[in-house]
């Protein structure tokens, strides 16, 4: 071989090398991404973390879903996403501990679906409320068209409406967010004025306190206990008090967060889609047919 062909093969090998593509980030280089740009320090004690699969899983494209349920995994799957970023536990426990499933078949089941796809599951929850502004308040004031009615930009969890019927004022967030199974406590043709959000679980506290302030009409959650929150609610009015709560099912009432979540990934993710999978509806109201999973 002459100098000339050894250049020749040299630059050949070089070039070859250059337009080689680069390799997919892993699940690890991606959740580190996430750590860096969520803008809060990250805690020692949380329950974000990798709840399934390989962190050195190379990532092919990511999932953001309000709950890893089979549905969404399979969905994810499907479109060739194995890394999903879930706000909601995997595994029925907000731990995500499964001590007592190993021998559950439907854990067994989701478990191997994980493994056959080569999927990875991390749990976004807490760095993700603690994100400034809260990217669950967030992305649901956006999806609820709420952005003008909030009291504090910077905190968007309290809003201020011209007087609506409560009726009216519910039918209006089922319809815009297409919720089957919404539960209402109130008298349906109570003015609402001003309304507090606890968007997913609400606990005793601050549910009571929520409604037990003057200027609040209304109450708007995913979810309470109906012994503690609901109660109170109904002894509220039946004492002669102007106050109502909805209930709007956990799943829908903080599902917008993590579509604004797949928008803020790909602020700072390029080399891979990203692609927000809405978790389904669990509930269906007797008077109508369920509908199909993911609708």
């Amino acid at each position: 071989m002459n100098r000339r062909t050894f250049l020749n093969t040299g630059l050949i090998a070089t070039t070859a090398l250059a337009a080689a593509p680069a390799p997919n980030p892993t699940a690890a280089q991606i959740i580190d991404r996430v750590r860096k740009n969520v803008g809060v320090p990250w805690r020692a004690q949380t329950v974000d973390n990798v709840i399934a699969g390989n962190p050195d899983t190379p990532v092919r494209g990511i999932a953001s879903t309000m709950m890893a349920t089979l549905d969404v995994l399979q969905r994810s799957a499907a479109a060739g996403l194995n890394l999903v970023i879930t706000h909601e536990p995997t595994f029925y426990l907000h731990q995500d501990t499964a001590d007592t499933l190993t021998n559950n078949p439907v854990f067994k089941f989701k478990t191997a679906f994980i493994r056959q796809h080569d999927m990875v599951i991390f749990h976004f929850h807490d760095h993700w409320h603690a994100h400034h502004p809260d990217g669950i308040a967030e992305g649901m004031s956006r999806a609820l068209g709420w952005e003008k009615n909030v009291v504090d930009p910077a905190d968007p969890r309290e809003f201020t409406f011209p007087p609506t019927p409560l009726a009216r004022f519910a039918q209006q967030i089922a319809s815009r967010l297409h919720i089957r199974a919404m539960r209402v406590v109130g008298d349906p043709a109570l003015p609402v004025r001003r309304v507090a959000t606890s968007w997913g679980y609400l606990s005793r506290d601050p549910g009571i306190q929520l409604l037990a302030r003057p200027e609040i009409d209304a109450v708007v959650c995913g979810e309470t206990r109906e012994w503690e929150v609901v109660e109170y609610a109904q002894d509220a009015v039946a004492a002669g008090q102007k106050k109502a709560l909805i209930l709007m099912g956990h799943v829908v009432s903080e599902e917008s967060g993590m579509k604004y979540c797949a928008e803020w990934l790909k602020s700072f993710i390029t080399e891979v889609p990203v692609e927000f999978i809405p978790a389904p509806e669990p509930f269906w109201l007797p008077s109508l047919p369920p509908g199909p999973a993911g609708a």
